[in-house]
Order: C-alpha cells, then structure tokens, then sequence
C-alpha cells in the first residue's frame, strides 16, 4: 500500500517510532545497565549509562526498521503485524529503510565518540547479523529461526561490558548465553499464541510446523539451560548470596511454567509462560544490580 501524502506530521512521526518496536527496545534497559553494575562491580557514571543505552536504542531501532521493510509482505498476513506502519501506508519502505540506516550510522558514531569503538562495533554488529542472518536467511527457512537469530538480541549485555571495561571476559559471555536461552522460550511461547498466523504467511516458527508437545519439550529443554546458566554466572562473576537465591527461585518458577505448558500447551498456558518470562529477564538483571550494590 503506497504511503498516504496527506497523512498528518504526528501520525508520520508515530509510524517511524513504530518502526524501531519501542517494547523490545526496552529490553536494552533491562539487560545492558545491570551489566554495567557488574562491570564496574559498583555504580557507573551516569552519563556512560546514558550514552550506551542511547546507542544501543539508536542501535536496535534501526535493525527493527529494516526488519520491517524486509517483512512487511508477510506483516499483511499476519494479524498480530497488520498495524504495523509499513502495512498501513504510513509510509513507503523507501523512507523506512533510509530512517534504519540513519540510525546505524548515527548509533555508531554516538557510542564511537561517548563511549568506544568495541561498544560501536558490537552493536552494529548486531543489527547486521540480526537483518542479514534472522531475517533474510533463518526466518522464513528454518525452524531454528529464533534459536539462532536470537544471539542478536542478546548483544546489549557484551555491550553494556565493552562500555565501561573497553574489553570482553567470561562473564559478559555467560550472560550473552543467558539471553540466548531465554529467548526460544519466550518467544516459542507466544508463537503459539499466533501458530496459525505463522502457518499463513509461511514462516516455519517451531508451534507452527511442529506438534505443540513437540514445541513445549523444547521450551522445558531451553528453560533447564536458560537456569543452569543463570546459576553458573554466579561463580564466573563473583555474584553474592541475593543473586543466586533470586536466580534458582526465578528460574525454579519459569520450570513451573513451562511445565505448564508441557501438560497443557494452549493459548493461555503458553501466554502465562510468554508473560512470566518478561518478568523473569526484568528480576533477573534486577538481583544482578541489587546483589552489586548491596
């Protein structure tokens, strides 16, 4: 659908900021300033945490964008996308796709020159393996979509590290996987929410081209890993006794669920995991930064 000329300038502005999916980018919170508390195992400056968030926003933003230029054929099959800007006509993918390069450029060079070149190089980098690897190979080709293109998602904590050490260690990495877990779980539980719109717009998403026993096995596989590591960051980074409490009672909790699941993988079991998960990421990183500063 062509973009409408005579659309008013709030409408337009709320169509780019659609295309940078705000509720995702706000995991970058969640996730790269708690890094950072353990990085500096205490407080960081509060403008270093600003400027990395910034540029990981920036960041993200611009790969959500081109995600949406890339997808938009299958966004106007899917009824949970169908709002979204580029499917509406808000605007054309012309103008979409050169706000997400913008983004890159400017993301790079605010956190080159706030923060350093690592920070920039692993952010961008992330865009890149998200647009390039998820979007245009894995999503529509591979069941393993979102195991894989999920790694992108959890390149804010490397990022968080790199912005106050300059450098890369253990600890990061055990997060970076961390996040790589959590992902299909999270993910594959709302999928099965929309299994048949993925089945429509051909995507091969796990609950939509295999048995949802088959896909709630998986999720109980991937929250085991999600939980063994979250308990094993404790030792790699020094964390205390409030961190590893929260992390076996949390994960202990995100088991329960996805059994749940297992016994009766449905819409509203699944979406109780979907839901739960969020809150899992957000208390997670929380008794990291609690455990840092107590």
């Amino acid at each position: 659908m062509p973009a409408n000329p005579v659309l008013p300038l709030r409408a337009r502005v709320s169509g780019f900021v659609a295309l940078t999916k705000p509720r995702i980018i706000e995991l970058l919170l969640v996730t790269t300033v708690p890094t950072m508390f353990v990085a500096r195992q205490g407080v960081p400056s509060v403008w270093l945490m600003v400027a990395t968030v910034l540029g990981g926003t920036l960041a993200a933003g611009g790969a959500n964008a081109v995600n949406m230029v890339v997808d938009r054929d299958i966004d106007s099959l899917m009824e949970r996308t169908r709002e979204r800007p580029l499917v509406t006509g808000v605007m054309t993918p012309r103008a979409a796709l050169v706000f997400a390069v913008t983004l890159e450029v400017a993301a790079f060079v605010w956190l080159l020159a706030t923060v350093n070149l690592l920070s920039a190089v692993l952010a961008v980098s992330a865009t890149f393996f998200y647009v390039f690897v998820y979007t245009l190979w894995l999503k529509r080709t591979s069941t393993q979509n979102i195991v894989i293109g999920g790694a992108a998602g959890a390149v804010p904590v490397l990022v968080g590290w790199s912005a106050v050490t300059n450098s890369l260690a253990w600890a990061p990495v055990v997060l970076f996987l961390v996040m790589f877990f959590w992902t299909p779980p999270h993910f594959w539980a709302l999928a099965i929410k929309y299994r048949d719109d993925y089945a429509a717009a051909g995507v091969p998403m796990l609950p939509a081209v295999a048995s949802l026993e088959e896909t709630a096995s998986r999720i109980i596989l991937y929250t085991v890993i999600l939980v063994a590591l979250s308990v094993v960051f404790a030792p790699v980074a020094g964390m205390g006794l409030l961190y590893l409490v929260s992390a076996l009672v949390l994960g202990a909790v995100f088991g329960a669920f996805a059994l749940a699941v297992r016994r009766d993988p449905g819409e509203r079991t699944a979406m109780r995991l979907f839901t739960y998960s969020i809150t899992y990421i957000t208390l997670l990183f929380g008794a990291i930064t609690l455990d840092v500063v107590v």
